[in-house]
């Protein structure tokens, strides 16, 4: 029942919102106090658009998983709009590999 790549969708979102997720808390818990407060301005220069364009892949593994298990718009958007708040998208991955079901795959033994 499930369409092929399914597994290989599913890893490519986890990845992806692992590196928006860490990306996200270096940026507002240690870029942007040395901002403020360091006056330094270098770390949000470096992690602020390598975020951005992360963040972008992480649409695109979004859109792609979403297409290949049909989910609603509003489970787009929560998961989407999940990469913008710290520490969400670690909790939104986990709650995505509970609504995706990859099937293992039979072992050769299985099989026979």
């Amino acid at each position: 029942m499930f369409k092929r790549g399914l597994a290989g969708a599913l890893t490519r979102y986890r990845t992806i919102a692992w590196v928006v997720g860490v990306l996200l808390l270096l940026l507002t818990l240690v870029a942007m106090p040395l901002k403020y407060f360091g006056d330094n301005n270098i770390g949000v220069a470096l992690v602020a658009p390598i975020h951005g364009w992360c963040y972008v892949l992480y649409l695109v593994a979004v859109g792609d998983l979403a297409r290949r298990v049909q989910w609603t718009v509003s489970r787009i958007l929560l998961v989407a709009i999940s990469g913008t708040i710290p520490f969400l998208s670690f909790f939104m991955e986990r709650q995505v590999r509970q609504w995706v079901h990859v099937p293992e795959e039979a072992s050769p033994a299985q099989a026979r």
